[in-house]
């Protein structure tokens, strides 16, 4: 061995780390799932720069835009907190959303996920936040009280002979399906009267990865975009290729190269609580269609607030499956997940350059998310009608006692 190391030069040594390396890329882009993250500042506003981080141009526009008249802030719904795959048997999270904070831990009993209050109610330990899982149980770090996950009762104090019968903590509805964890919330505390469906054909398809964006913007307004057809002709009209800043999308280098849309938005007339929207998808060349293989039929079903269904059909590639999801992370901040499943037709690679594809047209809209403000009495035309029938449609996820935005501060004054 020591022999032929010796015999190694450094140019044998380089092309060495240069086939690792090159195998390394290789597997990554062939068979690892793909992941992309944009956080709050990363894409959808422009740097002038002065500031060294884009977080900082963020915050800016932020504190300076104008919210308007906005609904409220946390509709009723359920909402996918957490990826099946991102909680691990016997691991707990700590998630802050929906103007809640949350502790979601994974049984080791059945596998089953479960949700209760971060916040510990003897002392207020944070519970996500270093809690210890207990079979379907989770203990708290600061002291070892014991809560079951299914019914937030205290199971077991470690230094007392007898546990109160009011010892308890706040668990929340929760199911898992379609490789999501959802969280059922409603401002009344009300039970959930609809649940989310699984995805037909779901678990025979091949996940394929996911993007997950940040946009500051109120919830209504990223579904209101199923609805809103004219925006789909003039914002996405323009070659992806032309990127993702609105500045230089529109140039006539990309007039010759167009994406062709036509559709309608309804209300499913089986379920009031989900919102249909059929496109029709094809690429143009100088204004001729080319059919072979961009011609896409497009069905997205929103299902109450946070979660839409997105079916693309291609006559020759077959299914591919996008489950998108929004969770209100704040007042006017959502994290947008979007996660891609396909049939077997089509490979890693080829489904890697769709999602990336697609995060481009989506960060089209980031752009606008992140410096509008919503107008609760918009000027529109007849054409867009349909803009009238999704607010009142979407209206069905507030109730009197639904958070509302408030841009009062808080002081210490006294």
């Amino acid at each position: 061995m020591s022999s032929f190391l010796d015999k190694l030069t450094i140019y044998d040594i380089l092309l060495y780390i240069l086939v690792i390396t090159i195998a390394i890329n290789v597997h990554r882009i062939l068979f690892r799932p793909y992941q992309l993250v944009r956080n709050v500042g990363d894409v959808g506003y422009i740097t002038d720069g002065r500031n060294k981080r884009e977080v900082a141009v963020a915050n800016e526009i932020r504190k300076r835009r104008r919210a308007g008249d906005v609904p409220p802030v946390y509709p009723n719904g359920w909402f996918s907190v957490l990826c099946s795959w991102e909680l691990k048997q016997g691991e707990v999270k700590y998630v802050s959303a929906l103007g809640q904070e949350l502790a979601i831990f994974r049984g080791t009993v059945n596998n089953k996920p479960f949700i209760v209050d971060a916040y510990c109610s003897h002392l207020g330990a944070n519970i996500g936040v270093g809690g210890q899982v207990k079979g379907d149980c989770i203990e708290c770090p600061f002291h070892g009280w014991t809560f079951n996950g299914s019914d937030g009762n205290c199971i077991d104090i470690p230094y007392s002979s007898k546990v109160p019968e009011f010892a308890r903590i706040r668990t929340w509805r929760c199911l898992e399906v379609n490789g999501e964890i959802m969280l059922w919330f409603h401002a009344e505390e009300e039970e959930p009267d609809w649940f989310p469906p699984e995805i037909e054909g779901i678990k025979t398809m091949t996940f394929h990865g996911y993007t997950e964006h940040h946009v500051n913007v109120h919830i209504e307004e990223i579904s209101e975009n199923g609805a809103d057809l004219a925006h789909l002709r003039h914002l996405h009209s323009p070659f992806v290729a032309a990127g993702r800043d609105l500045r230089f999308t529109f140039s006539w280098l990309w007039k010759w190269f167009q994406h062709d849309w036509h559709g309608e938005w309804r209300v499913s007339p089986s379920d009031k609580h989900v919102g249909v929207l059929k496109l029709d998808h094809s690429l143009t060349i100088f204004g001729k269609k080319c059919p072979v293989l961009t011609t896409l039929a497009v069905e997205a079903c929103q299902i109450g607030p946070g979660i839409v269904h997105i079916r693309f059909h291609h006559p020759t590639l077959g299914d591919t499956i996008m489950v998108q999801t929004v969770l209100p992370m704040g007042p006017l901040h959502q994290k947008l997940v979007h996660s891609m499943f396909t049939t077997w037709r089509i490979h890693r690679p080829i489904a890697k350059i769709i999602m990336s594809l697609e995060s481009l047209q989506i960060e089209r809209d980031l752009m606008i998310w992140n410096h509008k403000m919503y107008q609760s009495k918009p000027m529109i035309v007849k054409e867009e009608s349909t803009l009238v029938k999704h607010r009142r449609w979407y209206s069905q996820f507030y109730s009197e006692n639904s958070p509302r935005y408030s841009t009062r501060k808080e002081t210490l004054d006294w």
